[in-house]
């Protein structure tokens, strides 16, 4: 869950070796995803060079590009997470009482781990059945397709598996629901704004 907190503040672990083992998962994840971009960068100029400086056809490059920056959206996921970069509204956080924002912390966390359960179900099925048929994309380059399709598994698991993390953070008070500190109100976060 984000919060008002500074950008880029990782998910507190208080010392738990689970929340301390998930999140080097998620940074992991996140090493991945931006090595994938890298890596598309390269074969993206690659492809410019063969293309109008060598006057070539290429065949692999326009796919490979495609499924490595889902594969790094899939990826980057969990590490967003653990940032806590998502996006956040804290206007309903900041307008309850402090005592109800861990039941709304809560609700909020397990309705997104239900959504991205299914997702992962989704996923993991729509991977499964590449795998089961022996799929590939039908181009000239026709790769296996559940290589590129695991990555939804993945992803999605990864994801699932910080969000549960999150969840522990917040109901062994780990963290503070959204982030905010104990006390915060709506005045003090607009008075922070206008600073």
């Amino acid at each position: 869950m984000s919060g008002s907190s500074p950008a880029h503040t990782p998910a507190p672990h208080g010392g738990n070796p689970v929340l301390l083992a998930i999140g080097f998962i998620s940074k992991l994840s996140g090493i991945a995803a931006a090595l994938l971009i890298v890596i598309s960068i390269g074969v993206t100029c690659q492809m410019i060079f063969i293309r109008f400086v060598l006057n070539g056809s290429t065949v692999w490059q326009t796919e490979g590009v495609t499924y490595m920056m889902v594969a790094a959206t899939m990826l980057g996921l969990p590490y967003v997470q653990y940032l806590r970069g998502h996006v956040n509204v804290d206007l309903l956080p900041l307008l309850l009482p402090e005592f109800m924002r861990k039941g709304l912390a809560l609700v909020v966390l397990l309705v997104t781990i239900a959504v991205v359960a299914l997702m992962f179900w989704h996923g993991y099925h729509f991977w499964h059945e590449a795998w089961d048929w022996g799929e590939t994309s039908n181009t000239p380059w026709n790769p296996k397709l559940w290589v590129p399709y695991l990555a939804l598994p993945l992803g999605f698991g990864l994801y699932l598996l910080q969000l549960v993390a999150d969840l522990i953070a917040v109901v062994f008070r780990v963290e503070e629901p959204f982030g905010l500190e104990p006390g915060a109100t709506l005045a003090d976060s607009v008075t922070e704004a206008a600073e």
